[in-house]
């Protein structure tokens, strides 16, 4: 009798812990559906700044990184994935099916001349494939337009200087904010600066670049640039912005201790807010009010004869 109660109250707490762990399963399950779920709204694309959560390139917002993107995707990732997984099967072959245990006597060939021009011609006639589009894409980022506007960029230990020589505005630092003010401004800490590169929408813009001190280098994914700036040289690049809005990228050249603090903040506005903006650069700075005077001369002077009375 002793034994059939033991027997039913063992049989109680393991179906108490099954149903116990399919509980736990189950909140695991749906957590981990909830928190895909609220990845994948999360991990929506930002124009012109990183995405948490995200796993592609940024979105594009000139025709130069249109052109990367589909290099990148439609010609690089197919390729790479095939090639990856036929070399899986031939992995998976070569550990199934000519181990010791499945075939325990070897082959004695040691060439095979249709293996041999394959896997010396098909390597070529990727190779080939891939430099087509590459070359194109070179020549795209080579191949400088007209320029409707002209920015010198200088890179210093750790900002940037802007200037725009056709409109006569001198060279202005770009500084990257605390994380209190960019946390007041609502902005991305160590993205965000005090004093952006304003260009207009729809224009050619050409970066000279060049570099003051040691090596920095212009990045900007959203519209593709990727540039170093070398002292003594000048180096430049294009991109002809598609849509107004903020845009950011950082130096991507390791540049010093303080390497993570200069990023590159570029503003695109429309034609009329851009000229505005270089009136705004040409206005005359506001005169400084005279400091007040300790009493008004009429009294000073009526002090002065009162004592000399």
């Amino acid at each position: 009798m002793r034994a059939e109660v033991l027997l039913m109250r063992w049989l109680r707490a393991q179906t108490a812990k099954m149903r116990a762990a399919k509980t736990w399963t189950a909140k695991v399950g749906m957590a981990a559906l909830a928190a895909g779920i609220s990845t994948q709204a999360f991990a929506q694309d930002l124009m012109g700044q990183p995405t948490p959560g995200g796993i592609g390139l940024q979105p594009a917002a000139s025709v130069l990184k249109h052109k990367a993107a589909f290099f990148h995707n439609i010609i690089l990732l197919p390729i790479i994935t095939v090639i990856s997984l036929f070399v899986l099967a031939l992995l998976l072959i070569c550990v199934f099916r000519f181990n010791k245990r499945a075939n325990p006597t070897p082959a004695k060939w040691s060439h095979n001349t249709l293996i041999e021009i394959l896997w010396t011609g098909l390597p070529v006639l990727i190779l080939m494939v891939i430099a087509i589009f590459s070359f194109q894409l070179l020549y795209a980022y080579h191949a400088f337009p007209k320029p409707d506007l002209t920015i010198k960029m200088t890179g210093y230990q750790w900002y940037w200087g802007y200037e725009y020589p056709d409109q006569k505005i001198p060279e202005y630092t770009s500084n990257y904010l605390s994380e209190a003010d960019a946390k007041a401004k609502n902005v991305p800490y160590l993205l965000a600066t005090d004093h952006a590169m304003v260009v207009p929408v729809h224009a050619n813009v050409q970066l000279l670049i060049t570099g003051a001190d040691v090596i920095h280098d212009v990045g900007v994914p959203a519209f593709g640039l990727k540039t170093d700036a070398v002292p003594g040289k000048v180096n430049q690049t294009w991109f002809n912005p598609e849509q107004t809005g903020v845009y950011y990228g950082q130096c991507d050249q390791l540049c010093g201790t303080n390497h993570a603090f200069m990023p590159i903040e570029i503003r695109v506005v429309t034609q009329d807010e851009f000229n505005a903006w270089v009136a705004q650069q040409h206005a005359p700075a506001p005169a400084a009010a005279p400091a007040p005077s300790a009493a008004p001369p009429q009294k000073v002077a009526a002090a002065a004869t009162a004592a000399a009375h």
